[in-house]
């Protein structure tokens, strides 16, 4: 199978290698090393403090490790330049944050259609682009519409569409369902399914376990730092245990 990307399903995505991070006295990760291949689905989960947002930050490039190597999508993230890294995650990332981070002042399709420009794209090219993914969300009716107007479901629509703009070789997700009421994160979780089911590699942080049990093939538990458990998940009985 060849993922959206171009990646074939055995390459590999995410590779962290002995990474440590240390904030003064104390390590918030501690010698990790994770692999995630293209077109997987990987759940990390744990509890406050554990390391699960600093391990999010390692792979996405917003924080250094202190040891240790990280690449994603084959490029080494630890050589890279401030610039390079900010260049970098604009093109190979797409983030989805729990809080949405839409600009208020802009509608929908604007919203979208901005990840597309920051990397070089033509207005013209991004908003076509970007009136293309709302129509494949579901949301195209509402390109017109600003944040403020949006359902929590909706919002979170537009920033998958956001993340999507300009075919991340990896798509993180960070709490994505916790600002949202039950039905809202049902479809987001669909969401996050479907996409992943045409290919798409994800890395979503989470507290929910049904969220991890619905949208992960596996999980992954830390805990003071270090990975305590890498477990595949079985759908059939994880989505019978959801319901």
């Amino acid at each position: 199978m060849t993922n959206t990307d171009g990646y074939e399903e055995h390459d590999i995505v995410v590779q962290l290698t002995d990474v440590r991070k240390d904030f003064g006295d104390y390590a918030a990760l501690d010698g990790v090393s994770l692999e995630i291949g293209a077109g997987e689905s990987v759940a990390v989960m744990g509890p406050s403090g554990s390391g699960k947002s600093t391990l999010l930050n390692m792979v996405s490039g917003l924080d250094r490790p202190t040891s240790g190597s990280v690449l994603v999508g084959g490029e080494d993230l630890v050589g890279l330049s401030e610039k390079g890294l900010a260049l970098f995650r604009r093109r190979r990332i797409g983030m989805i944050f729990q809080f949405f981070n839409l600009l208020d002042d802009l509608p929908a399709l604007d919203n979208i259609a901005l990840a597309g420009q920051l990397v070089g794209q033509k207005a013209s090219t991004a908003r076509k682009r970007a009136s293309e993914l709302m129509g494949e969300l579901g949301i195209a009716d509402r390109k017109d519409i600003h944040p403020a107007s949006l359902s929590g479901g909706e919002r979170q629509r537009v920033a998958t569409a956001r993340a999507l703009m300009n075919r991340p070789a990896l798509l993180l997700a960070d709490e994505p369902t916790g600002a949202l009421d039950s039905r809202s994160g049902d479809q987001v979780m669909q969401l996050l399914m479907d996409l992943n089911g045409l290919g798409q590699t994800l890395l979503i942080v989470t507290h929910d376990p049904r969220l991890a049990a619905q949208c992960a093939r596996r999980v992954v538990e830390v805990a003071d730092g270090r990975i305590a458990r890498d477990r595949s998940v079985n759908h059939a009985v994880a989505t019978k245990a959801a319901r």
